[in-house]
């Protein structure tokens, strides 16, 4: 089709391009284009309505323009929001020739701006400018962190979250208010790289209705963000860059409140999924560079979704950098949490490598030296390197043994005891050497039963998702607290609102990062679902209706926050030393019992308590965590000289505000109700009172 018969395109010309600007920048009088591709012999850049998706125009990469296997030029004339575009390629053994392809560095991809209809994807350029305000990263150190963990159409998507703009960017900035409030200070938000939500096999087994694929873990590209989580559209109600305005104003003020953002990303795998899938960009440009092939040719599926990036070829390497580069540039994110993270040391072969180059990469990139980076260490076919993945002293880790650790000592199991005591104070045994903040401590997540459900269900109900209830872990280290599901049983709604107290008083005051999945301090549930990436609904949703028990539980949080920030000796930058200092006095770490000094490390024993002392910082902390099933007294340690121990929190009751906390009283035992958790602070000893003096004694001394 030729450019001459159109308009307003008619006047467009072409003239030389740079190879090194990978995609479609705006340089001084148009747009510079440059895709690479070793397998094609020649490409074309197809122009098209931003409106209705036509083809417009196509124009060809000029042969005398290509450098190397990038093909490149620089359309003058053009401008962004003018047209929107896509790839055309030609060469021997290219799958989906022929077809438009989106560009793998497209900033922007239209077509997908409302949720739930099928996309018809096509590439876009947005514009450059915004206004950052002069706001900054706030630049937390890690082990003072507090990540919170939510869905951003989720979070808002409810009736009851009295947002303007549900469902979306806008409406998570909204309720940065709820954050700050509640003393987290660090949102980790799911998938926001363009995914399509209509892809989904399964269907509801109830209406019959297509699922959908709500999470968002298959992504489309890599550069843009989510169209469909935008509200506002552009002068033309295109919403043409809708979402990358939208997202940055949303990092803009969570900065503003003094709040780091993390991406949850994923490039272990994509949306074009296996032989199956749609050819939509990096299977067209070059398959065998960007996803895994077994010898049989066939793409390897260690993802359990079709296909796996092959992350550690040069050509993936360069994009996945350029990647994060452009997001903690261009949108000042703070660090990123890798979905499925050790897909990225696999080779060629699909075999793990002993020095992957791409997580070497990241870490040193100079560009990224202040980003957060945070691996799920656990892969879909069985590699787990939790505590032993390739840190380079930067890389962090969802630590799933902290939620089993704590979950299943609280809920009883025998022999729990110690490997609990390693993880309250930062599991030193994966990561010595690393720190407590290596480890990003968490009771639950996104992926499996919510801290509610937790104590509700001993297994998951997950028949909604269409896959016979097959689907999800079957191992969630849970316990019902005497019935399945929904109860009227007081004593069954008294112990599960405990038993989530307990969780997260443990989590809030053990060494490491802290992580609290959106919902969980305001008693969520997902009615035993486990696994409800393809509930687009009021099962995934947050209610925000206000409940009784609600309000108590998230004061419960409020006051574990506020606890946290008080006590350093929460938040070590080192693991604790359980040697005595040679001047006497508390080591760092020491463990105690019913009695002082005589902890029971039984496989038997429901009884676990420590003592956390900082002398430099005149800072101690006692936790003693009581699992049995009946009631246990503790007599704590003496506390340091000059201080009394004063309660924190019990779970039984309640807890207390940071620095408010009322005294045990001298010699006072703890008496620990049965699956109750109790926080012990020393603070200086009250003065004793001035004796009552006569008036004339008084009056003889001046006063």
């Amino acid at each position: 089709m030729s450019t001459a018969a159109l308009s307003p395109l008619a006047r467009l010309t072409v003239a030389p391009g740079d190879p090194l600007l990978p995609g479609a920048t705006p340089v001084a009088g148009g747009i510079n284009f440059s895709v690479g591709s070793r397998a094609a012999r020649a490409a074309w850049l197809v122009l098209l309505d931003p409106d209705s998706g036509e083809r417009l125009a196509e124009l060809p990469f000029p042969e005398g323009q290509r450098v190397g296997d990038v093909f490149t030029m620089t359309v003058l004339g053009l401008t962004p929001g003018q047209a929107h575009y896509g790839y055309r390629v030609e060469g021997a053994g290219i799958p989906g020739a022929g077809s438009v392809l989106l560009d793998p560095y497209a900033k922007l991809i239209a077509g997908g701006e409302r949720w739930g209809v099928r996309p018809r994807y096509r590439s876009a350029v947005p514009e450059a400018e915004f206004d950052w305000q002069g706001v900054r990263s706030p630049g937390l150190a890690a082990e003072d962190l507090v990540v919170y963990e939510l869905h951003v159409r989720g979070f808002t998507r409810h009736a009851s979250s009295g947002v303007r703009h549900p469902g979306s960017y806008a409406g998570v900035a909204e309720k940065i208010p709820y954050l700050l409030d509640l003393g987290v200070n660090c949102v980790e938000l799911m998938p926001v790289f363009e995914f399509d939500e209509t892809d989904n096999p399964f269907h509801d087994p109830r209406t019959g209705r297509a699922l959908p694929n709500y999470w968002g873990y298959n992504p489309v590209g890599f550069f843009a963000p989510k169209a469909g989580y935008a509200a506002q559209p552009d002068r033309e109600g295109r919403q043409a860059d809708g979402p990358v305005r939208e997202l940055k104003r949303l990092v803009r003020e969570l900065h503003r409140a003094g709040i780091e953002v993390v991406l949850d990303v994923v490039f272990n795998h994509t949306a074009e999924g296996d032989h199956r899938g749609p050819t939509l960009s990096l299977r067209g440009l070059d398959d065998h560079a960007f996803y895994l092939h077994g010898p049989d040719g066939a793409y390897l599926n260690l993802t359990r979704t079709g296909n796996t990036v092959n992350a550690n070829h040069p050509l993936t390497r360069e994009l996945v950098l350029d990647c994060l580069r452009y997001w903690a540039t261009e949108f000042r994110i703070d660090g990123f949490r890798f979905d499925m993270a050790p897909i990225l040391t696999r080779g060629p072969d699909g075999r793990p490598l002993d020095n992957p180059p791409l997580l070497e990469a990241i870490a040193h990139d100079p560009v990224l030296a202040r980003c957060k980076l945070i691996a799920e260490p656990f892969d879909a076919a069985g590699l787990d390197l939790v505590g032993r993945f390739p840190a380079h002293g930067r890389w962090s880790e969802w630590n799933v043994r902290f939620l089993h650790a704590v979950r299943r000592f609280l809920i009883g199991r025998p022999g729990t005891v110690g490997e609990l005591a390693a993880r309250l104070i930062g599991s030193p045994d994966l990561y010595a050497g690393r720190g407590p903040a290596a480890s990003v401590n968490l009771v639950a997540s996104h992926d499996g039963f919510t801290l509610a459900d937790w104590t509700a269900y001993d297994r998951p109900h997950n028949a909604a998702n269409g896959e016979d209830g097959t689907d999800g872990a079957q191992d969630n280290s849970s316990w019902n607290s005497g019935r399945e599901g929904p109860t009227a049983d007081p004593e069954v709604l008294r112990l599960r609102a405990r038993q989530q107290r307990n969780a997260l008083l443990l989590l809030l005051t053990a060494g490491g990062v802290p992580m609290l999945l959106a919902g969980d301090e305001l008693g969520r549930s997902q009615q035993g679902n486990n696994n409800a990436y393809s509930q687009d609904n009021e099962l995934s949703w947050l209610d925000w209706t206000p409940t009784q028990q609600g309000a108590e539980l998230r004061q419960f949080v409020r006051d574990c926050l506020a606890f946290r920030r008080a006590h350093p000796v929460l938040r070590r930058r080192r693991h604790p030393s359980d040697t005595p200092p040679a001047h006497g006095g508390y080591p760092e770490i020491s463990w105690h019992g019913e009695r002082p000094w005589q902890p029971d490390w039984s496989d038997e024993s429901g009884l676990l308590v420590l003592l956390l002392h900082e002398a430099a910082a005149a800072d101690t902390v006692l936790l003693a965590v009581n699992a049995r099933s009946e009631r246990v007294t503790v007599e704590p340690p003496p506390p340091p000289r000059g201080t009394a121990w004063h309660l924190f929190a019990d779970t039984a009751d309640r807890s207390h505000p940071a620095g408010a906390e009322p005294p045990l009283g001298t010699d006072t035992p703890l008496l620990l109700d049965h699956h109750t958790v109790a926080v012990l602070v020393a603070r200086p000893e009250a003065a004793p009172p001035e004796p009552e003096r006569s008036a004339k004694a008084r009056i003889q001394n001046g006063s």
